[in-house]
């Protein structure tokens, strides 16, 4: 059974930095693909960044830049480094792998 946990959501003020943390159990990590999506209020659940199992990482036009996506195979973990947070980021931020969302974390960026 896939699980996926999310954490490090919180709130911080625009400019700050904030790292989330996405744990998974039940797959295969090192070969799978995992990617985090956002979903704010009203809006729909949009793609932030990945990784893939092959091929460079990859982000939505919003986040290049200001966001990195990695991950630690010895520890099954990815995470997705977030810096010059701005107010439209906030959001729930979700983990998805092998068809599976994790609960998600919130992330509140205060002007």
């Amino acid at each position: 059974q896939v699980q996926l946990v999310e954490s490090g959501g919180g709130l911080v003020q625009a400019g700050g930095s904030l790292r989330l943390s996405c744990a998974a159990s039940g797959i295969f990590f090192s070969i799978t693909e995992i990617n985090w999506y956002r979903q704010a209020p009203g809006k729909q659940r949009e793609f932030v960044a990945g990784s893939p199992r092959l091929g460079t990482t990859n982000y939505a036009d919003s986040v290049k830049g200001r966001f990195t996506i990695s991950r630690d195979n010895a520890k099954n973990t990815v995470y997705l480094q977030m810096n010059s947070l701005k107010p439209e980021d906030t959001a729930v931020y979700y983990c998805w792998a092998a068809n599976t969302w994790g609960r998600g974390t919130q992330v509140t960026v205060s002007s």
